[in-house]
């Protein structure tokens, strides 16, 4: 199995792989050194000793050094998507409409990081990293969210400072955010959040009595959809995987 050396996320399935590199990904010890462990005769694989370097083994076999079973480390998948419209952020859908994860090339069981809704557009984190995923969503690390609002009327001056300040609808508390009007159609506006409660935005302007005719997600936790049309994605890089990991204090 090739994995890219930019994203390395394929997980482990029925696949094969080299011995050595099965041991080193487990953490035991480094490539080299899982060499000089095979050859020294302390490698089983399937309860047999295996000392001939460059083994290929099925990543079903039970594979012990020492005695003790190798735990294979998980590999996970961190995909961006810039999501398109008419796509729903679930994994199937009883009215056969197309998701987000028909757009992607994964064997993996992904799952959103947050949902967009249908017709919102933008990036969209997936990925099979639980322990990220639910540390992005969660408030305490006030993960900035950026989006485009186009409004069906223009932007009142007093109804934008008042968002802006936090309000409070049918028993929910929307934390203060930032607005930024275009000065040429105060219809369009950018809006920074901390925050990801469910239809957020809509409910907001709801609210105050302006329809959200669209809506797309710029930035996600400093992620862009840069280069990325509609519909298209990729994988992210090191440094993007370990800039979100320091965002939540995971690295």
């Amino acid at each position: 199995m090739k994995i890219s050396e930019e994203s390395k996320s394929v997980p482990y399935s029925k696949s094969q792989i080299r011995l050595n590199k099965l041991i080193a990904e487990s953490g035991i010890a480094s490539r080299r050194k899982a060499d000089e462990l095979i050859i020294s005769g302390v490698v089983k694989v399937n309860g047999k000793i295996v000392t001939k370097l460059g083994t290929i083994v099925s990543l079903d076999d039970f594979v012990t050094v020492n005695g003790k079973p190798i735990k294979i480390l998980k590999r996970y998948e961190y995909i961006l998507l810039n999501k398109p419209k008419d796509t729903i952020c679930t994994s199937k859908d009883e009215k056969g409409r197309k998701t987000v994860l028909d757009l992607v090339q994964s064997k993996n069981r992904l799952f959103t990081v947050g949902r967009l809704d249908r017709n919102t557009t933008g990036v969209l984190l997936l990925t099979n990293d639980g322990e990220l995923a639910n540390r992005l969503m969660h408030p305490k690390y006030n993960i900035l969210r950026i989006y485009d609002v186009g409004l069906d009327k223009p932007l009142k001056p007093e109804h934008a400072k008042e968002i802006a300040k936090g309000v409070e609808i049918e028993g929910v508390k929307y934390e203060k955010c930032e607005i930024m009007l275009d000065m040429k159609d105060s219809t369009k506006l950018r809006i920074a959040l901390l925050e990801g409660k469910n239809r957020e935005i809509k409910k907001i302007f709801g609210f105050f009595g302006y329809k959200v005719k669209k809506l797309h997600r710029v930035m996600f936790a400093n992620l862009t959809a840069k280069g990325l049309k509609r519909g298209e994605w990729r994988h992210l890089t090191k440094r993007e995987i370990n800039m979100l990991k320091k965002l939540v204090g995971l690295i």
